[in-house]
């Protein structure tokens, strides 16, 4: 009687909590140019970095793995629902801009590795093999995928959510699909050291929400990404590619980006999806993680089929013995 009562009361306090669950990040976020007093609006637009993924490794890795440009002192975002089921390890960045503001070059950090430090070299070797495996980045704006987007030989835009680190030409001269870079050397790493964002925003012109911001707010629709390789810690366009080869030892990187907003009312917040699910990239599956999983998956339920047949085989030997226990009482007991 008391495991039922504990029970009923454990799927009262279930249902309620259900009641007022609250998926986060689902509600749409307003940004304003400047803080207006009695608004929610943000005036910082910060971008998470993601696990780096590739098509030709099944390791996933984590951001600061790969010695990236990286913030220690601020906490982790909460992940919604979603994000918790996909095993996602979402992380802030020294990467933020200030909303409607234009940067055409913003230094971000320098990385340096010299020949006599063993645990830069291992690093720097890291960063190669990264970009021999053409992993790819996973960046998060606004509960939005940063995409790189391109355009094929229709002329159809396809947006890919993910963008490389770098690019690596092979000693027989080959690269990537990715890879941008022209007259590329071989037995040569180009490390994509500045990205050129491209931030789309609804101004709220005709809108509800945005009658208190004017020109001055608006909600993002979508987040784009260029990848460059520069030689330059003052974004110069016309400067050489960072690159260097699988010998070098001593190699130094500087981080820069620009940004970019743009006004586009023709798209609602809540359609802001459509242009990557209409978007269908050429990727490679991976096979081995569909066979590990499929593998998984038929041990498991084998292993469960053969436990409730066992028992199922025990309670019918049980109830055969107690019916033959019956019959033989009732076949030699004592009548009247």
């Amino acid at each position: 009687m008391a495991i039922r009562s504990s029970t009923v009361f454990f799927l009262v306090l279930l249902s309620s909590s259900i009641n007022a669950f609250y998926l986060p990040g689902l509600a749409p976020n307003v940004f304003c140019r400047n803080p207006i007093p009695d608004s929610k609006c943000k005036t910082k637009v910060e971008v998470f970095v993601n696990r780096l993924d590739s098509v030709e490794s099944v390791l996933p890795y984590e951001y600061p793995y790969f010695d990236f440009c990286s913030v220690t002192d601020e906490p982790s975002p909460v992940e919604n629902l979603g994000q918790v089921l996909f095993g996602e390890r979402i992380r802030p960045s020294p990467y933020k801009f200030d909303f409607l503001k234009n940067d055409d070059c913003h230094f971000v950090c320098r990385k340096k590795y010299e020949a006599g430090d063993a645990q830069k070299q291992k690093l720097l070797k890291r960063l190669m093999k990264g970009m021999v495996l053409n992993y790819q980045q996973h960046w998060i704006i606004d509960n939005m995928p940063v995409t790189l987007c391109y355009k094929n030989t229709e002329n159809q835009e396809f947006c890919a959510r993910g963008f490389p680190i770098g690019c690596y030409v092979t000693k027989s001269g080959q690269s990537k699909e990715t890879c941008n870079i022209r007259d590329g050397k071989n037995d040569t790493f180009y490390v994509f050291n500045h990205l050129d964002f491209e931030i789309i925003y609804h101004s709220g012109q005709d809108e509800t929400w945005g009658t208190a911001f004017g020109e001055n707010g608006g909600r993002i629709i979508a987040a784009k990404v260029q990848v460059n390789s520069l030689n330059s810690d003052k974004c110069e366009r016309g400067s050489e590619p960072l690159m260097f080869q699988s010998t070098a030892k001593d190699v130094e990187i500087s981080f820069t980006y620009s940004v970019k907003f743009v006004k586009n009312n023709d798209i609602r917040w809540a359609s802001r999806w459509d242009y990557i699910l209409k978007s269908l990239p050429q990727t490679r599956i991976q096979w081995f993680s569909i066979l590990n999983s499929l593998v998984i998956v038929l041990f498991l339920s084998g292993m469960v089929a053969m436990i409730l047949l066992r028992t199922l085989h025990k309670d019918i030997a049980r109830y055969n013995q107690m019916v033959d226990a019956d019959d033989a009482q009732e076949e030699f007991g004592w009548k009247l």
